[in-house]
């Protein structure tokens, strides 16, 4: 298949119409030279719609691959925010249960006659009237409240002693 160019289409086009045109005559074409090519008003608005449309789908595809790539970042920024907030809530609770593991170390030592149980329920009470302490304190606390006894802190206590158990009896 053999392609053209616009000019050289012009070009014959233009030499085949004077060929016949001016043989009448009795001339002779031999080549043609085109120098300026002035198309219709139609063929230059056509033209310039195609070029305008060809842009605005290059512009569509390029903001849609911006959009892409915002988003992909987006997604990455909140993914390493959790994962840095994951370390962190890790570390917090390990520091957590380093402090206890001390508290119960020393109080038993500095105690005769205590337990670790006695220890960790000790200490499972302050925590308790700790957190009841903070959200009474704050005024803009929407906290909702179960009728509840000091008892219900061993029971608590118990509770949360038999998970831990459990779950540690279910990993071995």
């Amino acid at each position: 298949m053999l392609l053209l160019s616009r000019k050289m289409i012009l070009r014959r086009l233009s030499k085949t119409s004077l060929k016949k045109a001016m043989s009448a005559y009795g001339f002779e074409i031999v080549q043609t030279l085109i120098v300026d090519i002035e198309p219709d008003i139609n063929v230059k608005r056509a033209m310039n719609e195609i070029n305008a449309a060809a842009r605005m789908r290059v512009a569509a595809n390029e903001k849609a691959e911006a959009e892409k790539i915002l988003q992909i970042k987006r997604a990455e920024g909140e993914a390493e925010s959790k994962y840095l907030s994951g370390l962190g809530i890790a570390r917090q609770r390990q520091a957590i249960v380093d402090g206890l593991r001390d508290s119960v170390l020393a109080f038993s030592e500095n105690v005769p006659g205590t337990s670790a149980k006695d220890v960790m329920d000790m200490v499972l009470v302050t925590q308790y009237f700790d957190t009841m302490k903070e959200i009474g304190a704050s005024s803009k606390s929407s906290s909702v409240f179960i009728p509840h006894g000091p008892g219900a802190v061993r029971d608590i206590a118990s509770q949360i002693r038999d998970g831990l158990l459990q779950g540690n009896s279910a990993q071995q």
